[in-house]
């Protein structure tokens, strides 16, 4: 068997070697991320979230499976995968070795910045032109964990600043702290597709695949400036990418949220920064996003409420909605940077979706 081995920042080959010891005699190893799925039959990743994220894309593209060996300063994702350690990871790829029957597909997030869909975005006040050239070249982006806007997204802009130990010991709940009192509430509208008619129309419909649903990925698309999936959000298709089809007809929105904010989650897995359960019910695998909206609360009670966020126990609080989405458009009052697995995506507004199984990966026990 080939398998290819990435590491990430402060990552090396003597992370590996345990891994090359349990099947030394079987394995062929190559360093870096393969051009083309011919070239390994497997993936190993070293490192966390952020690694993972700038990864993504590549990964869709081979399609091999995938074991993630959680060296990061977060690695939530690891976390939802039940690889809490590198021993886990050693447990997994063993057995992936041994019987090849622990690989488990998941969904991943897709965020696609409206600008890329040709609507015009108002320039934060604080923009520089670094800023607005980065954001005018940013394409549709996997996530495999949380994106946010708002606090969260502030939190995760400063601890990015920190130093790479201090991050991995608690370095986002120090972010936090100076934050919850700077931050001031936003307007943010969320908007879902309009729900359909249920009754059953007797004429096949040429455009069904169009529409978001629980059982089927979105469909093909075309690339954007940045190399991103190969999926995009149905407002981004156009007839030219399939030919022999009618055009998709564009989505119908209904306002699910218009109200001052602190931070909106979208969720594909329980937890972020760290091990705080923003999204307690999520899944990786249910075809859907979990949303949690922080509505505007008291500096005194929101600093009261974060201790609950890490065991899941603020869904009860009256300012926190959560519920489920499988593609949401956010608008702010003015642009926001809008962050996934703490790394800086794009800014509001942007269209938020899943892919279902998107990614495979390598697991502990299926």
């Amino acid at each position: 068997m080939r398998a290819a081995a990435i590491f990430g920042l402060g990552c090396s080959p003597r992370h590996l070697k345990p891994f090359q010891d349990a099947e030394s005699l079987k394995n062929a190893w190559r360093i870096g991320m393969p051009s083309a799925s011919d070239q390994a039959d497997a993936v190993l990743l070293f490192g966390g979230d952020g690694t993972i994220h700038r990864h993504l894309s590549q990964l869709v593209k081979l399609a091999l499976p995938v074991l993630i060996v959680p060296t990061g300063s977060g690695n939530d994702f690891a976390r939802a995968l039940n690889l809490r350690s590198m021993r886990d990871s050693l447990a997994a790829w063993r057995l992936y070795c041994a019987e090849k029957n622990n690989v488990r597909s998941i969904d991943l997030g897709v965020i696609t910045p409206l600008e890329a869909a040709g609507v015009a975005t108002m320039p934060a006040a604080t923009s520089t032109p670094n800023d607005l050239a980065r954001d005018s070249v940013l394409g549709t982006r996997y996530f495999c964990s949380i994106a946010g806007v708002g606090l969260d997204a502030e939190v995760s802009r400063r601890a990015n600043h920190l130093p790479r130990w201090l991050r991995g010991h608690g370095g986002y709940a120090l972010a936090l702290a100076p934050t919850m009192f700077q931050f001031a509430p936003f307007l943010l509208r969320i908007l879902m597709p309009a729900v359909h008619d249920p009754t059953p129309d007797p004429t096949p419909d040429p455009t069904d695949n169009c529409h978001p649903d629980r059982s089927s990925p979105f469909p093909k698309g075309t690339g954007s400036a940045v190399e991103g999936p190969a999926v995009l959000p149905h407002s981004l298709h156009h007839r030219q990418n399939r030919p022999n089809e009618a055009p998709c007809p564009e989505i119908k929105w209904e306002v699910k949220k218009n109200q001052p904010t602190l931070l909106a989650a979208f969720a594909n897995t329980p937890t972020y920064g760290g091990g705080m359960k923003i999204a307690p019910r999520a899944q990786p695998d249910d075809g859907l996003l979990d949303v949690c909206v922080i509505g505007s609360v008291a500096t005194f009670k929101l600093a009261c409420m974060f201790p609950t966020v890490y065991f899941g126990r603020h869904l009860n609080i009256r300012e926190v909605d959560y519920f489920p989405a499988a593609h949401v458009r956010i608008e702010t009052d003015h642009p926001l940077d809008l962050y996934a697995d703490g790394e800086y995506v794009c800014r509001t507004p942007a269209e938020i979706s899943i892919q279902r199984a998107a990614l495979q990966v390598i697991v502990s026990k299926y």
